[in-house]
């Protein structure tokens, strides 16, 4: 088996994350190359702990030195967003296959840069939309696909959470545009708006309006506070080029809600729910029934997507799984030379819905999303 040699620029929560799923990717599933953490880059002196923990066989501290090696074929974006476009080209350029965390971009602009890099040097990409490999999404996808819901009507979608409602948690990277493009619509609705356009269709029209609570918060390490210049809640409705309507809400000021992303569709056949604080679960209506009533299925059976490659039926995975799925996907597609999806220019397309939505909420007005 050949190995491809893994370059990881960032090194916090998502290089935590994506490391232990190179870790354990080739435990689970038949690989057809052997991932090969060769390189973490970080600008700290912190990564060298992190490069001994998780197995890393060298560090560095500049990501041109990274890109440019000659025995490394992948490059994986694990930096805030505002990086992305800057090292993502820099590697295509370089001739390297890219892994990039959501959202692809800070703005449509450097997406497009970004496609039209990776599609000049031919190189395969991958964004890291994670939660296409959930298992019960992944069968929701494959009982749409084979008509369970007949003509898609409606989807609800919210992404919540709470973690910043106390006034005196730290204006984080998150909370600064120029690092961040947005607030919780970049980091949460990219999710959503990524699921629903894999379930339900494009999206052609949006209306969106957004909301910051707290304006200031204290600096990190500093005695001082800064301007939050960040949405803390962003809703938006959206009409789909196949008819379909939808409503859309991502907060960090959802009280109770840890990392509540839930779906409910409905069609003319039935209707499904899922939440990913029960990501083993999927509810399903068939409405030709006479016992009317959301079935529940526990996706852990051997023939659900990817979640016979784990533990026996009933034994529940995890929000790491997802990214072992994701991984074991990217390194089968880079290695046989088969298409990655969301890749750069499916990315790009969510990208376009994210900035609709805020020129929308700006202007007070529907907009176009093409």
């Amino acid at each position: 088996m050949k190995n491809l040699n893994i370059a990881m620029i960032g090194y916090k929560f998502m290089g935590k994350a994506h490391s232990n799923a190179y870790l354990n990717a080739g435990k689970f599933f038949d690989l057809k190359a052997n991932p090969v953490r060769k390189l973490i880059c970080g600008r700290s002196k912190d990564v060298i702990p992190f490069a001994k923990k998780w197995g890393w066989e060298n560090y560095c501290h500049n990501y041109i030195e990274a890109v440019r090696r000659d025995d490394v074929d992948i490059v994986d974006i694990c930096t805030p967003n505002s990086s992305h476009a800057e090292i993502a080209i820099a590697a295509a350029n370089a001739k390297k296959a890219i892994l990039c965390e959501k959202p692809l971009a800070m703005n449509v602009a450097e997406a497009e840069d970004m496609v039209a890099a990776a599609e000049e040097n031919n190189v395969p990409t991958m964004v890291c939309f994670n939660y296409r490999r959930v298992p019960a999404i992944a069968l929701l996808k494959k009982m749409i696909d084979e008509g369970k819901l007949g003509r898609v009507y409606h989807i609800r979608a919210q992404y919540l959470q709470d973690w910043i409602m106390d006034p005196k948690f730290p204006r984080v990277w998150r909370l600064v545009k120029a690092l961040a493009g947005s607030g919780v619509h970049g980091d949460l609705n990219a999710h959503i708006i990524d699921l629903a356009r894999f379930l339900v269709g494009e999206i052609s029209d949006v209306s969106g309006f957004s909301e910051t609570f707290i304006k200031e918060r204290p600096l990190e390490n500093s005695d001082k506070s800064g301007i939050v210049d960040v949405d803390d809640a962003t809703l938006f409705l959206a009409q789909f080029k196949n008819g379909a309507i939808g409503t859309f809400e991502a907060t960090r000021f959802g009280g109770g809600n840890k990392n509540g992303l839930q779906l409910e569709i409905n069609g003319s056949k039935g209707s499904f729910k899922f939440n990913l604080e029960n990501m083993n679960e999927l509810f399903y209506l068939n409405l030709e029934e006479k016992e009317q009533g959301f079935k529940r299925i526990l996706v852990t059976e051997p023939e659900h997507p990817y979640v016979g490659n784990f533990w026996p039926p009933g034994h529940i995975i995890g929000y790491e799984h997802t990214f072992v799925n994701l991984i074991a996907d990217f390194i089968n597609g880079v290695a046989e030379g088969t298409p990655l999806m969301p890749d750069f220019k499916d990315a790009l397309k969510t990208q376009k819905v994210l900035d609709a939505v805020i020129k929308s909420a700006e202007e007070r007005c529907w907009m176009k999303t093409y």
